[in-house]
């Protein structure tokens, strides 16, 4: 078997890769260690920077999205029993951010590549990466085969195979003293916009998926487990999280999906070694304060993409020799924003009175400062990955 580029992962980053490379003429062959049931209902992060939903209509999967996906021009602050509006799209210059479940990108991805007679094997789990003759060693319907290859993409996550086989790798990682319990529930969004809330109780999130399903958060520890809440307990949690003078209230309807997330930031460099590249959740992981983890995962492709594609049609290396500085770069600056909304906005787990009220006086500040407005709004709606 051989093909021009061996991708390890069939999650938005692999796919996309796979598709961007296949509509400028470069082959491709796309292994996923688990069926395509698993790989189309695996919830993840669902909400879309401007560039993210840019490159996505231009590869040819937009039409859905345009169809079913919510745009958003701001987001809602609310602390102290009030909201506050931050108009992200006229504080940068009309940019927006749209909330499409990842679930939807990938069946609209993997539609689109085995359409066109994409190599899209499921269940077909990588064994080893040789990155210097290039090659795959994977596993498939009980057999062991090799795929010779000129680049490796290890868009195969934090626990895959393409990390591990980078020698030397530097990394920097810290876990946060808190987590997320996020549920999925069938009932109408109470809300036109996303809204982050801070309260003396901890932080809350209240997310939307469709008109007809919200997907919300609240913070717990990281050491709790499922069983210790129950369905009244989280929405009696929530309306007290996201309660406002103003009577404001918040629908509560079935939870058909529940499960507690670990906050951390973790990066690893360099993101190349030799024939190998990384990209997404198996170079680096931001804390979903932030809303990065899926828009970093499809810039890296993104870049990834123009320099294969500058080595096929030009013969020049230079932009695969720069990928990984070029990555970074839009790494750190995420993990920046990430790290700094995630402190923002959780309670301390210790009921520091002295951090609690310093919270609060800097979100006075954000609210009512333009300039400090705008500095999240750029930060969240996210910039166009360039080279």
């Amino acid at each position: 078997m051989r093909t021009q580029v061996a991708i390890v992962g069939a999650g938005p980053a692999g796919l996309l890769l796979s598709q961007l490379l296949h509509l400028r003429g470069v082959d491709s062959v796309v292994l996923e260690s688990r069926d395509r049931a698993y790989v189309e209902r695996r919830q993840r992060a669902g909400m879309l920077e401007q560039g993210t939903v840019d490159v996505l209509r231009s590869s040819g999967v937009g039409e859905r999205l345009d169809r079913e996906g919510l745009t958003h021009h701001g987001l809602e602050l609310r602390f102290g029993g009030a909201g506050h509006r931050i108009p992200l799209t006229e504080l940068t210059g009309g940019r927006t951010v749209t909330i499409y479940a990842q679930t939807e990108i990938v069946k609209d991805l993997i539609a689109a590549r085995l359409a066109a007679g994409g190599d899209v094997r499921f269940g077909a789990e990588a064994l080893a990466v040789d990155t210097g003759a290039p090659s795959v060693t994977f596993r498939q319907d009980g057999e062991t085969r090799t795929l010779d290859c000129d680049v490796i993409a290890g868009c195969d996550g934090f626990h895959g195979v393409g990390r591990a086989a980078v020698p030397g790798l530097r990394t920097y990682e810290r876990d946060y003293p808190y987590a997320w319990l996020g549920v999925l529930a069938e009932v109408a969004p109470s809300t036109d916009e996303l809204v982050y809330a801070h309260s003396e109780r901890g932080f809350a999130l209240h997310s939307l998926r469709s008109p007809r399903v919200s997907r919300l958060y609240l913070q717990v520890d990281p050491g709790d487990a499922i069983e210790a809440w129950p369905d009244e307990r989280i929405w009696s949690e929530l309306r007290a999280r996201f309660a406002t003078s103003d009577g404001w209230e918040l629908r509560d309807g079935p939870i058909v999906e529940k499960s507690i997330t670990p906050m951390r930031s973790f990066v690893a460099e360099p993101m190349r070694h030799d024939r190998l590249f990384l990209a997404g959740d198996a170079a680096h992981i931001v804390p979903p304060t932030g809303a990065k983890g899926l828009n970093l995962a499809i810039s890296d492709v993104i870049v990834l993409a123009e320099a294969l594609v500058a080595r096929y049609d030009e013969g020049s290396d230079k932009l695969l020799d720069a990928y990984s500085a070029t990555c970074l770069k839009r790494v750190w600056r995420a993990q920046q924003f990430a790290s700094w909304m995630t402190t923002l906005l959780h309670r301390d787990p210790a009921g520091d009175s002295f951090e609690h009220r310093r919270q609060l006086a800097y979100l006075d500040y954000l609210v009512a400062s333009k300039a400090a407005a705008t500095t999240l709004a750029e930060n969240y709606v996210g910039a166009a990955p360039t080279l």
